[in-house]
């Protein structure tokens, strides 16, 4: 692939167009790019499509106005988690420790095993189904759906 001021734009129907079995499509840019690979890109088997955001494009999501708790199960503690704060900020405030980095959900360092409770994913790199199995969360952006999350901490 060559830059746009060399060719033009990408053919993405052309690129797209033909799912090819064992072949992965990884594309990184700004939103309308990966929206438009996302969109040619549906007929292709689940996870062969992998994008990488330059920042979450969760983050515009309004914050619930509710607090909820996170019980801690390796450290005992439960801290509550305030609607302008993140869970990563709520539990390292409690004395926690947590590898951390983008603080984005684009990188992965963070992701946390769910033990209980339904995570509302903002994070760009779990996948639908991953999403659906409500196994792990990125705690610096997802939050709960309800009032209370149990995770392995």
């Amino acid at each position: 692939v060559v830059p746009q001021d060399e060719k033009g734009l990408l053919d993405l129907d052309d690129l797209l167009g033909t799912a090819r079995v064992g072949t992965a499509v990884y594309c990184c840019g700004p939103g309308p790019l990966l929206d438009a690979v996302t969109e040619r890109a549906g007929h292709w088997p689940e996870g062969s499509v992998h994008l990488e955001r330059f920042r979450s494009d969760t983050l515009d999501r309004p914050t619930p106005d509710a607090s909820f708790e996170v019980e801690l199960s390796v450290s005992g503690r439960t801290v509550t988690v305030h609607p302008d704060e993140s869970v990563l900020d709520a539990v390292t405030n409690s004395g926690v420790q947590v590898l951390s980095s983008c603080r984005e959900g684009t990188c992965g360092t963070c992701e946390t095993a769910v033990l209980a409770g339904t995570v509302d994913h903002r994070d760009t790199l779990l996948t639908e189904e991953e999403r659906g199995a409500n196994d792990t969360m990125m705690i610096c952006v997802s939050r709960s759906t309800g009032p209370r999350l149990v995770l392995e901490l």
